[in-house]
């Protein structure tokens, strides 16, 4: 029923996801207790479903009891309870609790570099959201510290074409933007693009997104024909 629910979820059939992981979850406790690991998996499994159907509360609801389980069974510093507390700080992300989101990724953060070392592809990932938390809330300077950290680590791990550079290099220039430095929002941007161009072809979603992107820097420097050229490509 678990598996059925996962592929039902990569199907997009979320109410079908939702109802096979409910009967998995609900075997899990008769079988193994209210306790144990595979039931957390389960609960985190359903947060995620919740989460994508846009039942924030339900989805955090969820989330937590998979937490409070991991950190039962396995500690506070295992890579698990950060995989929870990263999953429940995108969650109150999304609500707009960015003090409790910020509080949760940096301690899945914390445990990871503890676990990983400080140069791990998770570490990464982590410093990114810690970095789109502080966009949100105003802190530019904090927000470049961290998604820098993140390029630098992916740059190292996957190279310089990975999709993963394209992305922090596309949320630098939208930070640069923020700062009002156009020409570094541009050079990054524009990096991104051209990776995004190279891994998906001329025509992807993704490439769209970026192009719009440059669009709007180039709107903001005063280049009305350069943005219209890069945001009709993006239409």
């Amino acid at each position: 029923a678990s598996n059925i629910g996962q592929i039902l979820q990569a199907q997009g059939d979320l109410a079908g996801a939702l109802r096979y992981t409910q009967r998995a979850l609900a075997i899990g406790e008769k079988v193994y207790g209210l306790d144990h690991p595979k039931v957390a998996i389960r609960a985190s499994n359903i947060g995620q479903i919740l989460q994508d159907q846009g039942d924030l509360a339900g989805a955090l609801q969820y989330t937590q009891r998979a937490l409070a389980i991991d950190e039962k069974v396995y500690g506070p510093d295992h890579p698990n309870v950060a995989i929870r507390a990263n999953n429940i700080g995108t969650i109150l992300h999304a609500q707009g609790d960015l003090p409790g989101a910020l509080q949760y990724t940096q301690r899945a953060l914390a445990i990871d570099e503890k676990v990983y070392g400080p140069d791990h592809p998770t570490v990464a990932a982590h410093a990114n959201n810690i970095g789109q938390i502080l966009l949100a809330q105003g802190d530019l300077a904090g927000a470049l510290q961290y998604t820098q950290r993140a390029l630098a680590i992916d740059e190292k791990v996957y190279g310089p074409d990975h999709p993963n550079v394209a992305t922090l290099a596309n949320n630098i220039g939208q930070i640069l933007q923020a700062q009002g430095d156009l020409a570094g929002a541009l050079q990054y941007t524009q990096r991104a693009l051209a990776i995004a161009e190279k891994v998906y072809g001329p025509d992807h979603p993704n490439v769209a997104a970026v192009a719009n992107n440059i669009g709007q820097i180039l709107k903001a420097q005063g280049d009305l024909p350069g943005a219209l050229q890069y945001t009709q490509r993006a239409l």
